[in-house]
This record gives structure tokens, C-alpha cells and sequence, in this order.
């Protein structure tokens, strides 16, 4: 495997959340969760780390942990939004690796980190992302769970919600258990830029697909943009977006020491 490239980690930490108030300062195992993502993106050995908050109290939370902070603006509609201001802030170069690591995701490996990386540098998408094979029917049939298909060139198809790549015959006599040999692949939420694309990305009109499954990546293919898929080669834990997600943290966390 080739080494990873030279990449940016800029980290959106929106301080509020509806479903979770205060997000990026809840504390898992006695550290606040936006200083472990940060932590997560050091490791992974980024050239730079760069956290997008639009909060003081989340920025003095960060104080002393080596990254820089970009105070953006509070009305951001998404992640994306809030690192293309990032991108045009620091003048990054229009070929550089950004990589968008959610700001609750404290346990992302760092493995994973350097992946969507490197396929952005292999590939010359403006966009790349991870999936994960699928390991069961639940996972597939689950509306929270986002699904993807490939082309043979490793590139994104289509998203979606729904079941994906529909088995036709095997599911007409079972839905209980997957067929074997489909690549069924669940999206991992993870995505590396072009700097350059991040400040076009945000000119793109939403699109159909994009509002009718609630998800933005759809964005990028409806106006015809390539995004690049690889596998991860480590698995990611859930991301952190409810007390319940809180709590099922802490536990994970405790069996790791």
C-alpha cells in the first residue's frame, strides 16, 4: 500500500444540536468529544488539523491541543459549508487533501483517516469516501443505515436509504438473509476534498435525489461530479448523536483499556 499523502483534517464542531445540546463539549471517558476527534486527526498524521467552530466555548476547549481554530459563521447549513469558509479563510491551495472528519466521531481510526486520503490522491475525483461491506439483513434493510454501489473503477453509483443493489431473485424467497457474493456496502461518513471543490460544492443547487433522500452526497453526482469509494481497513464506530449514543460511548470506551 502506497504511503498517505500530504492532508488537511478540518473537524466541523456546530456547538448547538437538537437532538444532543452542546455536542462537541459532552465528555466521553472524562475528555470533551471534539478534543478526541482532534486527538483521532493528530494520529493519523495530518499535516495540519483544523477545527471549524462557531462557538468560543468550544474553541477554549481545544486550547493547547496542537490544532488550529476557525471561528466560522453559526447559520452554516452543513459540515461542508462550514470548511468551505475554512478553505477560503487560509487560502488553501485548490489541489490540496481536506479531509472532513465529523466532529463526533471520537473513535475514528486513524487507519481510515489516511485512507479516504490516499484515494483521493489516486483517483482525480473532487470527492472521496469509505464504505464498509455489509454484514447482515437488518443493517441493509435499516433507513438509517446508507447504502452505496460502485462502478468497477471505484467509483460511487448512487446512495441511498433503500436496500441497495436490489436482489431481485433472492429476495423474492428470503429477506432474512443476504445472498451471498453481492457487494452490499454501508457508507461510512467520512470524505476527502480537492480545496478547490469545497468552495464549488457550495454553489451546487440542491438536487432532487439529494432532498428526497436526505442526503448530501447525492448533491455531488446529480451534478455529475465523480466521488471516489474504497473500503476501510478499519472498522468505524458509530458516530455520537443522542444520550443513548452517549452512554453506548462510554461503554465501548471501557472495554478498550
Amino acid at each position: 500500500m502506497s504511503a498517505a499523502p500530504p492532508f488537511i483534517v478540518a473537524i466541523p464542531a456546530r456547538y448547538g444540536s437538537t437532538r444532543l445540546p452542546a455536542k462537541p463539549l459532552r465528555v466521553i471517558g472524562g475528555v470533551p468529544m471534539v478534543v478526541r476527534v482532534a486527538q483521532r486527526a493528530l494520529q493519523a498524521g495530518a499535516s495540519r488539523v483544523v477545527v471549524a467552530v462557531d462557538d468560543p466555548r468550544v474553541a477554549e476547549a481545544l486550547a493547547g491541543q496542537g490544532v488550529d481554530i476557525c471561528m466560522t459563521r453559526s447559520d452554516h447549513a452543513s459540515g461542508s459549508d462550514r470548511l468551505a469558509e475554512c478553505a477560503a479563510h487560509y487560502g488553501w491551495p485548490h489541489d490540496a487533501i481536506v479531509v472532513n472528519l465529523q466532529g463526533d466521531e471520537p473513535f475514528a481510526p486513524a487507519a481510515g483517516i489516511r485512507e479516504v486520503a490516499r484515494a483521493l490522491a489516486e483517483d482525480d475525483a473532487p470527492v472521496a469516501t469509505l464504505a464498509t461491506p455489509i454484514q447482515d439483513a437488518h443493517e441493509l434493510f435499516d433507513p438509517n443505515v446508507v447504502k452505496l454501489v460502485r462502478d468497477v473503477n471505484g467509483r460511487a453509483l448512487y446512495f441511498s436509504r433503500a436496500p441497495l443493489p436490489w436482489a431481485r431473485d433472492a429476495f423474492a424467497i428470503d429477506r432474512e438473509v443476504l445472498p451471498q457474493a453481492m457487494p452490499f456496502l454501508r457508507h461510512i461518513g467520512i470524505y476527502a476534498y480537492r480545496a478547490g471543490f469545497l468552495g464549488r460544492y457550495t454553489d451546487l443547487s440542491r438536487t432532487p435525489l439529494e432532498q428526497a433522500e436526505s442526503l448530501e452526497q447525492l448533491r455531488v453526482l446529480e451534478h455529475g461530479f465523480p466521488i471516489a469509494v474504497r473500503l476501510t481497513p478499519e472498522p468505524f464506530p458509530p458516530g455520537i448523536d443522542t444520550e443513548a449514543d452517549l452512554q453506548r460511548a462510554e461503554r465501548w470506551l471501557a472495554t478498550q483499556r
